[in-house]
């Protein structure tokens, strides 16, 4: 058996999602063979992949029809695709990926799942941060149980910079952290949109692979800052499945098609309640309308989040609900949402060709 057999073999192995094998694609990045051991490395574009699991075994079967009997290590590493910007690099040069979390109205959940898709993602071992973009009614300090203030660093008389607030592996920065949770920001436009510019130029967020921003509901000046700001991987929308919120959301997703901003996919929350109990299943607000509108407007469609009490009680602890249950069904389809929007980052950087590097080491 030798290495160019080996490769062969991989090469039927395809990435569901780019629609390429992994051998043309740049994965395979190590293959070692030794009497008794094979030694195979492939890196994907991402931890959160929803099929490395599959393509690991895979490829160990690939290998073994060949007929090797010795030690098959197959290594699944990971590499972030970078969104390739180079004002995005000059303003945030550490950062690959910028995520707007976004709605078209108030009261669908989308900071809970803002925050549960950056756990999700550092669970995976992404290193990942969120930025509460809604100034007037920040939530993330609630969300995510934290209390103390962010450290600054002094650079002159005028000047400071901010070292974000980080728990369960997710650095976070809010004005929420800096002022009394009492206070109320009664601030115009253009002061809550420069509050959120000091949050994206003199936070030192060092080397990240996703920053998540919850943004506030709605079409406003903040929306607008952030994405005259740093050009945007791409745009989330959260909807629940009932007419009013549907409406909202083709006004979000014409919105950032207006600014140039990619939507990554739609996400239905509060999609259906299962009776603890019994078992029924209850529809509360309707059921599929944000498949439907994802549909209708040619975007991807990221999963179903049902109502769930413990989801709740998460973001009201401080504990999203894929740390504080992560075996639950529900946290499950959280993880996969998480996993499913990181195939898509993926998807839309690769399609910018900007394909990872990678040789394979003889």
């Amino acid at each position: 058996m030798t290495k160019e057999e080996i490769i062969k073999v991989l090469g039927k192995i395809e990435d569901p999602d780019l629609h390429k094998d992994i051998v043309s694609l740049g994965f395979v990045k190590k293959v070692n063979i030794t009497d008794h051991k094979v030694d195979v490395e492939i890196q994907l574009t991402t931890p959160a992949c929803p099929v490395r699991d599959e393509m690991k075994v895979q490829a160990v079967e690939e290998i073994r029809k060949l007929g090797f009997i010795g030690d098959v290590n197959v290594v699944m590493s990971s590499q972030v695709v970078t969104h390739n910007n180079q004002i995005r690099e000059q303003i945030l040069p550490g950062v690959k990926n910028t995520i707007a979390v976004a709605s078209g109205k108030g009261g669908v959940g989308k900071s809970t799942i803002a925050v549960n898709l950056a756990a999700s993602l550092a669970l995976d071992g992404a290193r990942v941060a969120i930025v509460d973009a809604d100034v007037y009614g920040p939530s993330l300090p609630l969300m995510l149980g934290v209390t103390e203030k962010p450290e600054t660093q002094q650079i002159d008389e005028k000047r400071f910079k901010i070292y974000p607030v980080e728990k369960f592996g997710i650095k976070m920065m809010s004005i929420g952290f800096l002022v009394d949770t009492e206070t109320p920001m009664i601030w115009r436009g253009p002061m809550a949109s420069g509050a959120m510019k000091q949050f994206l130029t003199d936070v030192i967020w060092d080397e990240l692979d996703y920053m998540i921003l919850d943004m506030p509901p709605g079409t406003g000046d903040v929306q607008l800052t952030v994405v005259q700001t740093i050009p945007l991987t791409g745009a989330v929308i959260v909807t629940t499945p009932q007419d009013v919120s549907l409406a909202d959301v083709r006004r979000g997703v014409r919105m950032f098609e207006k600014v140039n901003v990619p939507i990554l996919g739609v996400i239905e929350n509060m999609s259906y309640f299962v009776c603890s109990h019994c078992g029924h299943r209850e529809e509360i607000f309707s059921h599929g309308g944000g498949k439907k509108t994802a549909e209708k407007f040619g975007v991807p469609f990221l999963g179903e989040i049902p109502l769930y009490t413990p989801i709740r009680i998460g973001g009201d602890i401080g504990k999203p609900i894929v740390l504080m249950e992560p075996e639950s069904e529900q946290a499950q389809i959280i993880q996969s949402v998480a996993r499913r929007l990181a195939a898509r980052i993926s998807i839309t950087n690769m399609n910018e060709s900007n394909k990872p590097t990678i040789e394979i080491s003889m």
